[in-house]
């Protein structure tokens, strides 16, 4: 009960101050602009959700995307023989869903909350406001949607031209972030969470993440992954 009532404060907080401190993760702010992103979350309707709660499904129409205020999650596709893939982990501060909501098609992937999360809402109508209303948006939106391509370009290459354990260098390289003069995935990842990002096992990803740490590459503390000298992948 009294988590709950912790909740509803957040909610109201993050209502009352148009969700602008929260957000300051997404590296995309640096094209879009903080005060852009803060500005459209505040038009959603801003809700708590439960952890594995699916917030959008792969193939169908929608017309909204979602804007985290707090929590995780994950953006993940399946093939027909029911194989998963993780595409991306998004946190606080990272938006999802805008491809669909703009070009009205199905769909491309599943999102699924990792962790209890607090989320703006924004439908077609309130995003197409919001554009009205601060027309300068359109462009800085439209160079953000090119650098994710860019990402999910180089998502795909990383699968198919690196072996396993490259794409678990990439992997790690892309989801570190600098803190106090290391490179650090703060991110909580499982071995499982890994294994369906670089498409293998969750068993050979234990052993090439234990052969990392005791060559030294690596430092595992709490699932916290921090980057020593880790080899170069082919993307690099």
């Amino acid at each position: 009960m009294q988590e709950e009532n912790k909740e509803e404060q957040k909610i109201k907080g993050l209502t009352k101050t148009g969700c602008d401190h929260q957000l300051l993760v997404d590296p995309l702010y640096s094209i879009l602009g903080k005060e852009d992103i803060s500005y459209i979350a505040g038009k959603g309707v801003i809700n708590i959700y439960d952890k594995n709660i699916v917030l959008m499904r792969e193939g169908e129409v929608s017309d909204y995307m979602f804007v985290i205020l707090s929590g995780r999650v994950r953006v993940y596709a399946n093939n027909k023989e029911g194989k998963e893939v993780v595409l991306n982990i998004q946190d606080v501060g990272e938006y999802f869903g805008e491809i669909a909501l703009i070009d009205e098609s199905p769909r491309s992937a599943t999102v699924e909350t990792l962790q209890k999360s607090v989320l703006s809402k924004v439908t077609r109508e309130v995003f197409e406001q919001c554009l009205k209303e601060r027309p300068e948006i359109a462009g800085s939106f439209l160079s953000a949607l090119t650098q994710r391509i860019r990402y999910l370009t180089d998502s795909v290459k990383n699968l198919a031209l690196n072996d396993v354990h490259g794409r678990l260098i990439y992997i790690l390289d892309k989801l570190a972030e600098d803190q106090d003069g290391e490179r650090v995935v703060k991110i909580a990842l499982t071995h499982r969470d890994i294994s369906h990002m670089v498409g293998s096992s969750r068993e050979m990803v234990s052993k090439l993440m234990k052969n990392l740490q005791d060559n030294g590459f690596i430092e595992c503390n709490n699932r916290r992954i921090t980057l020593k000298n880790l080899p170069a992948h082919n993307l690099s």
